[in-house]
């Protein structure tokens, strides 16, 4: 289970959030500016007031960092989805291109 700490207002937390969205990873989204007590979780689960922090129970994994946390969905979320469609244009999601479309 992904559980990702934010604020709706923090840049670098819509930069996750995009990538979970990009990806369609199932998370559980915890927004501290809205229930005062999620402070207190986040500070318990990671020892600081940062965001974006992600709790990934699964694999047993913690972080902070927007970069690191993409960086790691990408590494061990993406089901090895390289490409979609999108009106019939395939749109990469790794460097490979293929055949077709150089």
């Amino acid at each position: 289970m992904l559980t990702l700490y934010y604020r709706p207002s923090c840049a670098f937390c819509q930069s996750v959030i995009g990538e979970i969205e990009a990806l369609s990873i199932q998370v559980t989204l915890k927004d501290i500016s809205a229930d005062p007590t999620l402070i207190d979780e986040l500070i318990a689960q990671g020892s600081k007031k940062q965001v974006p922090y992600l709790v990934d129970t699964k694999r047993g994994e913690k972080m902070y960092e927007s970069q690191d946390i993409i960086a790691y969905l990408q590494r061990h979320y993406s089901e090895a989805r390289t490409a979609s469609t999108f009106g019939g244009l395939q749109i990469h999601k790794s460097d490979e291109v293929c055949d077709t479309c150089q």
